[in-house]
C-alpha cells in the first residue's frame, strides 16, 4: 500500500485515505486478462518512468499497448500515477485511449491500454511534416471533444497537451493519452498551481509559475494546431486566460464547421499519408 494505491500481484486498487486498512484487490474474474495472458511484441513507447509495450492476447489475437512504470520512484510520482490510475480506469469517452486493466508485478505497474495502431500525431508530423486544414479541422474537432469530456465530465487538466499524446489509429480516430502529468480538480474554482508538462506547448500562465485553469490545455491545442500549420513554434496566441475561449465555446467556432460539408475522410489519409500502421 502506497499513499492511495493500493497494490499486489492481483491487481491494481484505488483506496481513499480514509480506508488505509482496505482489503486487497479482488482475484480477477475469469473474463479478465492477466499478464500471464499476453505476449510482448515489442517496445513502442519510452518516457516518462516507464516503457510502453504492443503486446498481444494469446486467445483472442487482440492488440493491445502495455504501459509499464517502474514504482522506484519517489513519493510525489507514485501518487501521481494512482492518479493516473483512477482517471484511466474511469474514463469512457471515443476520444481518450481506453484502459482495461492495471496489474502489479515485480516492483512495476502494469496497464492495458488501448492500441493506436497509427502512433502518435507527433510520429505522423515527421513523415507529413505539415496537415492540410480540412484534415487538422477534423483532427482538432476530435481532440476538442476529448477536452471537453476531461474538463466538464471529469474534471481533469491534462496538462501535457502535445503531438506525442495524441493518438491515431486506422479507422481515423485521434484520441487523448497520457494521464501521468494530469490531476482531478480539487477546488471548485478549478485551478492548480503545480508544474508538470512541456515547455514548447506550455501556456503562458504556467511558464511564469501562476494558477491556471482548464484553459491551459486549450493554449497548448492551439500551440499544437499553430505548429502544424507553420511547421515551427508559435507562440502568438491570446496570452491572457479569461479571454481564451474553453473546450465547448471552441466546439462551435467557425474554423470546427468550415468543412464540415466536405467528406474528410482521416482513415484514408492517416494511411496513405503517414508511416505503415505500427501492428507489425
Amino acid at each position: 500500500m502506497d499513499g492511495d494505491l493500493l497494490v499486489n500481484r492481483d491487481g491494481v486498487r484505488i483506496v481513499s485515505q480514509s480506508e488505509p486498512d482496505a482489503p486487497p484487490p479482488i482475484q480477477p474474474a475469469d473474463n479478465q486478462m492477466s499478464l500471464a495472458d499476453i505476449d510482448t511484441i515489442k517496445v513502442i513507447g519510452k518516457g516518462n518512468g516507464g516503457i510502453v509495450q504492443l503486446v498481444q492476447h494469446k486467445w483472442t489475437c487482440q492488440f493491445f499497448a502495455l504501459k509499464v512504470i517502474q514504482m522506484n520512484i519517489e513519493e510525489s510520482a507514485r501518487k501521481a500515477i494512482a492518479k493516473e490510475l483512477k482517471i484511466n480506469q474511469s474514463a469512457q469517452c471515443p476520444h481518450v485511449v481506453l484502459c482495461y486493466q492495471s496489474f502489479y508485478d515485480n516492483g512495476a505497474v502494469s496497464i492495458i491500454l488501448e492500441y493506436m495502431d497509427g502512433g502518435s500525431l507527433a510520429d505522423f508530423l515527421r513523415k507529413v511534416r505539415t496537415i492540410p486544414e480540412p484534415y487538422l479541422a477534423a483532427i482538432t474537432k476530435q481532440v476538442l471533444k476529448g477536452l471537453l469530456y476531461l474538463h466538464h465530465e471529469k474534471h481533469v487538466i491534462h496538462r501535457d497537451m502535445k503531438p506525442s499524446n495524441l493518438l491515431i489509429n486506422h479507422r481515423g480516430e485521434v484520441k487523448i493519452t497520457d494521464f501521468g502529468v494530469s490531476a482531478i480538480m480539487q477546488s471548485t474554482s478549478g485551478q492548480a498551481n503545480t508544474f508538470v508538462g512541456t515547455y514548447n506547448y506550455m501556456s503562458p500562465e504556467r511558464i511564469s509559475g501562476g494558477k491556471y485553469d482548464y484553459k491551459s490545455d486549450i493554449w497548448s491545442l492551439g500551440s499544437i494546431m499553430l505548429t502544424i500549420l507553420a511547421c515551427c513554434i508559435f507562440f502568438s496566441v491570446q496570452k491572457d486566460p479569461k479571454y481564451r475561449l474553453s473546450a465547448l465555446e471552441l466546439m462551435s467556432h467557425p474554423f470546427m464547421n468550415l468543412y464540415k460539408d466536405l467528406h474528410i475522410d482521416l482513415s484514408s489519409y492517416f494511411k496513405n499519408a503517414g508511416s505503415p500502421l505500427a501492428t507489425f
